[in-house]
């Protein structure tokens, strides 16, 4: 099997896992559990945590002791075992506590599944720049075939969706040890620094101003990056009280129309060198973030009436928000970092946006949707909240062209895959 076709597999199960319960679980807690929202925000709050120290610790122990892909492996076994408890549990705060331990354990495989992609395209001669979306977009894959699983099975309320997802993580677990070798580079006595010692050689990167504001917008805007995801699913659920769409096809099926997104992911990841060769990091992040004010706004004004055209073309849009983010970062870091720090690196890209960014995100969202949103008898304004959240889009894209001041260079942005782009800026 070639390394092209066994990342594949890798990237097609990384999120399928995910995507098993991500969207749905608002819907199981919702609709099946009836916990608040503010209890909500914290249980989504869990992947920040966990994401604030386990993907730099990960990276860590991948760069300096342990082959990343056997590491990805024991996470993904540990996963499994948690994931299959979660059916018993029956009250928030030890649902808190669960999904914070499983957390702690897939994390860190999302920045360890990137740093094990690149390292085995590099090892084999490829560009990772041209190879890697054309892999990485069996990822969402991956997950629209969880969404759809979980949808036409009808586990969208179902604790049965955490079975599903446990069983995905068990058979990619014994699968990473089967992945091409990805040995620790790091050299003993390599670095003398304090930050060398102490393993964090990736918080380094923060000296240049310009990587500095980068991670710090990734931060802001891994804010928004999970607030569809917790509230998009139960969002089209509630229509379902509401007598003239009750029996549409959003309402019956909520989980198929959000998997929209995940299909433009698909289109959109196989853009990005096109983009980034063309346009730059500045500019494909810009044209994520107004992407994501188009996101929050068409769900303002849609509805799966009339207005389902909304947020079809809500979930189209997401495609371009979540890949030109994501994957582009992810490169972006990966050409601004030695080989000797590669899952590290990845791992302060992932701290600064699922850690940080989504502790802000749904730890404040789920108080402000609870305070300001909430009527008293539990419903919820949603045009109010769809708005609250374009707006705080629109405000960080404004911020972001103005502070980070990057220049386009074809040139440089062309040599992000070989090891040269170390010493160049990428085109801005």
């Amino acid at each position: 099997m070639s390394i092209k076709l066994r990342l594949v597999l890798m990237n097609f199960l990384q999120f399928f896992v995910w995507g098993s319960w991500l969207i749905t679980i608002g819907a199981y807690w919702f609709q099946t559990r009836h916990w608040s929202g503010a209890e909500f925000g914290a249980i989504f709050s869990t992947m920040g945590i966990a994401s604030l120290f386990m993907p730099s610790i990960a990276g860590m122990v991948a760069d300096r002791w342990v082959n990343a892909e056997r590491l990805y492996g024991v996470f993904h076994l540990c996963g499994a075992a948690v994931l299959f408890c979660v059916p018993m549990v029956d009250n928030p705060t030890t649902m808190f506590w669960v999904m914070l331990l499983n957390m702690v354990f897939y994390m860190p495989t999302i920045s360890l599944s990137i740093a094990v992609a690149y390292a085995s395209l590099k090892s084999d001669g490829k560009d990772v720049v041209r190879d890697y979306p054309p892999i990485r977009v069996w990822g969402t894959i991956g997950f629209i075939v969880a969404l759809w699983t979980i949808s036409l099975l009808h586990l969208e309320t179902s604790a049965g969706q955490f079975r599903v997802a446990a069983a995905a993580s068990l058979v990619l677990g014994f699968y990473a040890f089967t992945l091409p070798r990805c040995p620790p580079l790091f050299k003993r006595g390599q670095g003398q620094s304090l930050l060398d010692a102490l393993g964090l050689t990736s918080f380094s990167l923060f000296k240049d101003r310009q990587i500095a504001i980068f991670l710090v917008f990734a931060m802001f805007l891994g804010a928004a990056l999970q607030l569809t995801n917790a509230y998009g699913d139960t969002f089209l659920h509630d229509f379902a009280t509401v007598d003239a769409y009750k029996g549409t096809l959003a309402v019956r099926y909520p989980a198929i129309i959000m998997s929209i997104s995940q299909v433009s992911e698909t289109l959109f990841i196989l853009a990005i060198p096109l983009f980034l060769r063309n346009f730059g990091i500045k500019r494909v992040m810009v044209i994520s973030m107004v992407a994501w004010f188009l996101r929050f706004g068409l769900f303002a004004y849609g509805d799966p009436g009339g207005g389902l055209w909304m947020i079809v073309l809500s979930c189209i849009v997401y495609g371009m928000a979540f890949d030109f983010f994501n994957i582009s970062g992810s490169l972006f870091i990966e050409s601004r970092s030695s080989a000797s720090i590669r899952a590290s690196a990845q791992g302060l890209f992932m701290l600064m946006t699922n850690g940080v960014g989504a502790i802000l995100g749904s730890s404040l969202s789920g108080l402000l949707i609870d305070r300001y949103y909430t009527a008293a008898d539990g419903t919820k304004d949603w045009h109010g909240i769809w708005i609250a959240f374009a707006l705080y889009a629109l405000v960080v894209a404004i911020l972001f062209s103005v502070l980070f001041k990057y220049k386009h260079d074809p040139r440089a942005a062309a040599a992000i895959a070989s090891d040269d782009a170390l010493d160049h800026r990428i085109g801005m």
